[in-house]
């Protein structure tokens, strides 16, 4: 059985069940590595002067990790983890850098390497969305 990821016109992006060794379930493996990659490839397009509500914004997505992240273990883990050393926002290399930060407290957890983070940037670069200000966080963002 084929899942679709994309809409039907854009069949490019069909996703076997059959080759996850779970069938049509994810694991907790695939699924992390999903969220983290969203959430670096997020801090890595996070304005380097972002607005309050960005911050704000950035910050309630964590917490909503915390509380409703699908695997129950994880949350109450990561949720221990962001108590110990909240989220920081005032710029897209702060951000960046906690994350590279509370991503390795969660692989010393699970006894995985750990990355080195001055070397984020280059591990988890800006999306690159081929249209100039495409994927640009402060579009729209009122002037100063």
């Amino acid at each position: 059985m084929d899942v679709w990821v994309d809409a039907p016109a854009r069949p490019t992006a069909v996703l076997s069940t059959a080759t996850s060794p779970l069938g049509s379930q994810a694991n907790k493996d695939e699924l992390g590595r999903a969220t983290w990659t969203l959430l670096h490839v997020l801090a890595a397009q996070f304005p380097e002067e972002p607005t309050r509500s960005q911050q704000k914004d950035v910050k309630t997505l964590i917490g909503l990790l915390t509380r409703i992240y699908p695997c129950a273990d994880c949350a109450k883990h990561f949720k221990e983890v962001v108590r110990h050393d909240p989220p920081t926002v005032s710029s897209g290399t702060e951000l960046q850098q906690w994350m590279c930060r509370v991503h390795n407290v969660v692989n010393r957890s699970l006894d995985k390497p750990t990355f080195n983070c001055n070397f984020v940037g280059a591990r988890w670069g800006a999306l690159d969305c081929g249209e100039q200000l495409a994927c640009d966080m402060t579009v729209g963002r009122p002037r100063k």
